[in-house]
């Protein structure tokens, strides 16, 4: 952090980076639970990076640093920390709808191959927020009578490769622009598998209040 930095005010989304280091730091055996209650509630208590700083000061990785600051290229927009969303534990690897729904939205973790059926049923994969177990993820839909809605964060690098059968698999409003490009640090989202009667959508949006929404 450089020294022209710590008065300035933390973000949101700075906060969140750190509480997320921190996570990682229980995951990795680094700190006990009582350790990360006391630095996380500081975390959120915080107001500048000089406040940030300290919590995981004595931890390996990326130190803190203005994530709000950061842009995305060629755009005058503040960017996603995708560093800090890749990696982790993730939960299970299969979301079912049969005659019903399934939705993961928030701060979930993505895993790296992620089946998700839907029959005679709807689900709805959010990853605007989520985190993502390895740099590629691979999302393999089956909707048969049913549908899938996938929804992505502007920056992540979408591939479509299903089928639709008398049904839909594509993408809309995805489509990289000068004002919402793919960013490179951003992880890549490779959605397979196949719809019959049914459909599998994936859009881009941004988060609530946000630009790209």
């Amino acid at each position: 952090m450089t020294d022209d930095l710590p008065q300035l005010r933390a973000s949101d989304a700075d906060r969140e980076h750190v509480v997320e280091r921190l996570r990682e730091a229980v995951a990795e055996g680094r700190l006990d639970m009582d350790e990360f209650e006391e630095r996380m509630t500081a975390a959120y208590a915080s107001r500048t990076y000089a406040d940030l700083e300290p919590l995981t000061r004595d931890l390996p990785g990326e130190r803190p640093g203005p994530v709000s600051l950061v842009k995305t290229p060629g755009t005058d927009r503040p960017s996603e920390n995708w560093p800090a969303r890749i990696g982790g534990q993730a939960g299970s690897s299969l979301a079912v709808a049969v005659m019903g729904g399934f939705e993961r939205k928030g701060a979930w973790t993505v895993p790296a191959r992620l089946n998700a059926v839907a029959f005679w049923g709807g689900g709805t994969l959010d990853l605007r927020e989520a985190h993502f177990e390895t740099r590629e993820v691979v999302i393999n839909c089956v909707a048969i009578m049913g549908g899938v809605e996938i929804v992505v964060p502007p920056g992540v690098d979408v591939q479509i490769r299903g089928i639709g059968i008398m049904g839909g698999f594509g993408e809309y409003g995805s489509a990289p622009t000068p004002d919402l490009p793919v960013d490179p640090r951003a992880p890549r989202v490779v959605v397979t598998g196949f719809a019959f009667w049914g459909g599998v959508d994936v859009k881009r949006k941004g988060r609530k209040g946000g630009k790209g929404e």
